[in-house]
């Protein structure tokens, strides 16, 4: 499997779509379609922007900007993205989206989008790639999240009249699921930053 192929998986798995539903279950059954793809729309874009200037910076951005080091935020990350996980798995995501919030292309955007695991993919894809190859990488990760989500969308709005057992019965698969993954992706995270402290301090 070659490097883009590779950075455009890891980035795409980490945005998980189908979880991405969950989150979004109030503004998926409220909104119109046309109104949710708009604001869909508007968040990808945000997320982007976000993910391409750390594809770009790299791990400049924390040692300058942020003036912490690439380690740091790994560590700190996993343990954020493995409490996700454990909540996922005891059935206790985070608050749900509200349609009447004033700001829902933002909220989508972060944390849901953009948060640790997707960052450091980001990071990873302008390391492994040209800055070229990793933007298209980005966007190809996005546009397919984007799409399968419309997809869901579409796809409860047609359910859920018929059957809204099926679509409760969904989140909850989903979600055990993505704790599983959430979890297991957490602890690399983990073990990749401190693998890298244990570098510095040994000189390596």
């Amino acid at each position: 499997m070659d490097s883009f192929t590779r950075s455009f998986l890891l980035l795409f798995v980490l945005l998980n779509p189908f979880i991405l539903s969950v989150y979004m279950l109030d503004l998926v059954k409220t909104l119109p379609f046309g109104d949710f793809a708009r604001q869909l729309t508007r968040a990808v874009a945000i997320s982007f922007v976000v993910f391409a200037i750390f594809a770009w910076a790299g791990e400049a951005v924390f040692a300058n900007v942020m003036q912490v080091r690439f380690f740091s935020f790994l560590i700190f990350g996993g343990i954020v993205f493995l409490i996700i996980g454990i909540r996922l798995l005891g059935q206790t995501p985070s608050p749900p989206l509200q349609p009447q919030d004033r700001e829902v292309a933002a909220s989508i955007a972060m944390p849901y989008i953009v948060g640790p695991g997707t960052i450091s993919a980001s990071v990873v894809a302008g390391a492994r790639l040209d800055i070229p190859r990793a933007f298209v990488a980005i966007a190809l990760a996005l546009g397919l999240a984007f799409v399968a989500i419309l997809v869901f969308k579409r796809l409860h709005d047609l359910v859920r009249a018929r059957n809204e057992r099926l679509v409760h019965r969904y989140t909850e698969i989903a979600g055990r699921v993505t704790g599983l993954f959430a979890g297991s992706f957490a602890i690399d995270m983990i073990l990749r930053g401190l693998e890298g402290w244990l570098e510095v301090l040994s000189g390596g």
